[in-house]
Order: C-alpha cells, then structure tokens, then sequence
C-alpha cells in the first residue's frame, strides 16, 4: 500500500488503469461512512456559497453600477490562491487535512455573518465587499487543497474517482438551488439574508468533520518539515507532461473561460435588461448542464484525455454561438451545454490529476491545479470586465470562448505529440469515428522493410 518515497518524477500509481471504479455503481462511494458525513454537510454548504455569489456580484452592481466592479470582487476572491497557493499545498502535505478543514470551514462562516450584518444594518460599502471576498480568498488557500486531498483519506484509492465525481454533482446541485433562492431572496427580502443563510450553513460541514471515526481514513504519510518541498512539487509536475499540460489548459479554461460572474449579471442587466431574476436563471440553467456532465463523470468510470480536449474544444465554441445569440432564451438554452461541457473538462481533469498523482505528494500538486484554475481568475476577471465595459459583454464573452477553444486545440496536438499519438479519421458502425492512436515507430516499421 505504500506510495511513499520514490523520486518526484517516480511514474504514477496505477489508479487511472484499475476497472474497479467501473464495476462501482453511480454513488458506490456514498457507502463510505465518513464520506456521506463529508457529502451531506457540503450539499448545506455549498447552497450557501452559491447564493453568497449571487448575493455578492448583485451587490456590487448594485453599489457601483460597474462589470469592472464585479471583476475586482472575483479577482479578489481568488487572488491569495495565485500568491500564496503553492504555499498552501505545502501546509495541507504537512497538516491533518481534518483539522485544516474544521479552521477554514469556521472562518468562512464567520466572514459570511460579518457582511450580513453589514448589509443588514444598511452600512456596507462595497470596500466591504472587496474585503470579505479577500478574506474567503485567503481560506480557500489552504480549504482548496485539503479538501481535494482530504477525500482520497475517507474513499480510499477505488472510490476515488466516483468521489471526486460525486463531490462536483454535489456543487453544482447546489448551484441549481442557490441561485434560484438567492434570487427570490435578493428580490423579496434583501441580499443580507444571503449573506447570513451562508455563514449559517457552515455548521453542516463542520458538525460532519467532528463526527466522523478517525480509525476509518486512509491515512496517508504526510510530509515532514523541511527546505525545497515547493520545489519539489513543481519538479515532479514538470517531470509529468500528463500532469504539467492538463493542469496549463486548465489555467486557460479558468482564466479566460470561466468568467461568468461577469458575463452572466451583464448580459441580464445590460443586454437583455432582465434583472436578477434572469441571472439566477442562467446560473441555474448551466447548473443543470454541469450537474448532467459530473453525473456522467461518476458513472463513466475513467478519466479520459481525448474526452477532456473534445469538451474544451466545444465548451469555447459553444461561449462564441452565445456571444452571438440574439434573445433571453436561446442564450439561456445555450447555458446546459456550456455548463455539460465546462464540468467535464474540469471533473476529467481534475481525476486526472489526483489519481495519476503520488499521495504524498497530492496537496502540493492540487495545490498547483486550484490555484492556475481558481488563481486565473485575479487575470482574467479584470480582463473581461474591462473589456465588457469597453466594447460590450458581447465581445468579452467571445474573447474567452475563443481563447479556450485555441487552447484545447494546441495542448490536445501538444499532448498527442508527447504521448507518440496520431490523429485517426474513419467510419465505425456507420458514424464518424475520431481519435489518436499510436504512431508506429521505426521499430515497429523495421521488419517490413
């Protein structure tokens, strides 16, 4: 069972390989005790976060009347996981993952009742607002890693992958409620209650981090102190090429893909002039689509290179069809499948990433993996809002699909090209059939010359 002490660049366990996930049912990790405990208590939370970011994008618009505004907001959010992200894989690798867990989780619920009252007692400004989206900012530093490194220690390497899936079904089945009653709050009685509906739900994960058994987990060696350990986990990416290009389309894909809190509230209040409403509509209509891609996520078993490029492919085309679209409801439409084919490039990846990754190693490289994902965002929000700003939500959304699309392209050739594969083209049972397939190599070719 140990993993432990090979070089940084050691090859992957076989955990990719094992027909186990495959022979495990849709939620075969839910019998896992602590895990349930783990799932149910992030079902609560999660509700909460989504409607914080709905609350707090609708906030900030509202106080500024500025998409720029509401780029600052995410980039804040997700600007001490670009400085301070790696460090943070560094504590999770040394840490009880549990207790980590149980400081972060408290600390962002603390920082969720603080902007209700704020809000509530009429006295926000939306440096508050910048501020309590730093703050969370910082938490996720360390909450991030730990908790995608935590659920390998509670499902064990064959529930994995099913987990892994399971947790991004949970997120974004809370998408599909917290915006819609995120909406209905902000609307009926005020964004404050959001705030606070929040900072409330944090005592589910909490509450499920204490009862869970200890003798239970999969522990895993964590890392002792010492010098070079960041180093160490950038050198056994780079000794990767699977690891090291999944993990740049990712930064990509999140950097310049994935800026909806920025498109989605300017296409309802400035293209379409529709309201809150009509944004929690969209992020509930592409909830839908992301919870149908991490469903079939669980139950496809394996993690596919070919099937995350061809997502990615057309998860930037589909951006560029909506950029274009002339009314509310084809651009709602088109949010299932941008939603579908977002969550599939970001489960396949991110199974990828942790079962091709050593234990030992795993919270500095999905350390590594959230913060180009989630660190893009301090980039790319700015960016987009600036360009919104300047040249209409329109462009700043085809900007992000093309540039996505381009990506995909050059790193699945990149990708075939480090793996010795070839692009094949032919029929299969009356259909199209695409895929890469191994080049013959000159040894394979010699005894038939």
């Amino acid at each position: 069972m140990s993993t432990g002490s090979g070089a940084p660049s050691a090859p992957a366990p076989t955990a990719p390989t094992t027909p186990v996930p495959r022979r495990s049912s849709m939620f075969g990790s839910l019998k896992v005790r602590n895990y349930r405990l783990f799932f149910a208590g992030q079902v609560v939370s999660n509700i909460g976060t989504w409607m914080q970011r709905i609350a707090q994008d609708w906030l900030v618009l509202s106080l500024t009347g500025s998409a720029t505004a509401v780029g600052v907001t995410t980039a804040l959010q997700f600007l001490p996981m670009l400085l301070f992200g790696l460090y943070g894989g560094v504590l999770v690798d040394r840490l009880n993952k549990r207790r980590a867990l149980f400081v972060t989780q408290t600390s962002m619920a603390l920082t969720g009742i603080a902007l209700a009252l704020l809000t509530l007692s009429g006295h926000v400004h939306v440096w508050h607002v910048y501020l309590a989206a730093f703050v969370v900012g910082l938490a996720t530093v360390v909450d991030n890693p730990a908790r995608q490194s935590f659920v390998s220690e509670m499902v064990g390497p064959d529930q994995l992958q099913n987990a892994v899936s399971l947790n991004s079904a949970n997120f974004q089945s809370a998408r599909l409620v917290g915006p819609a009653v995120a909406g209905l709050m902000i609307t009926g009685v005020g964004t404050g209650y959001a705030f606070l509906f929040n900072g409330l739900s944090f005592v589910a994960p909490i509450v499920g981090l204490m009862l869970m058994r200890a003798r239970d987990l999969h522990v895993v060696r964590r890392a002792p102190r010492g010098k070079g350990q960041l180093r160490e986990g950038l050198h056994y990416v780079a000794g990767r090429p699977d690891l090291m290009w999944t993990i740049i389309l990712v930064g990509f894909i999140g950097t310049f893909g994935f800026n909806f809190p920025v498109y989605l509230s300017a296409f309802a209040d400035d293209v379409f002039h529709a309201g809150a409403g009509s944004y929690s509509l969209f992020n509930t209509l592409m909830a839908v689509g992301s919870l149908a891609g991490a469903l079939l996520a669980a139950r496809r078993g394996t993690a596919k290179m070919r099937v995350m490029i061809a997502a990615a492919v057309a998860f930037g085309g589909l951006e560029l069809v909506a950029a274009t679209a002339p009314s509310l409801w084809l651009f709602s439409l088109l949010m299932v499948p941008i939603g579908m084919f977002g969550m599939t490039v970001n489960v396949t990846a991110n199974t990828t990433v942790q079962m091709g990754t050593d234990p030992a190693m795993r919270g500095r490289v999905m350390a590594l993996y959230m913060m180009v994902f989630m660190g893009g965002s301090p980039i790319g929000a700015p960016i987009a809002g600036w360009i919104t700003d300047a040249y209409g939500v329109r462009a700043g959304l085809a900007v992000g699909g093309a540039i996505a699309a381009a990506a995909a392209v050059v790193i699945g050739l990149v990708l075939a090209r480090v793996g010795n594969l070839r692009l094949s083209v032919g029929w299969h049972g009356g259909h199209p059939r695409v895929r890469f397939v191994p080049r013959e190599t000159q040894e394979q070719l010699a005894p038939a010359a």
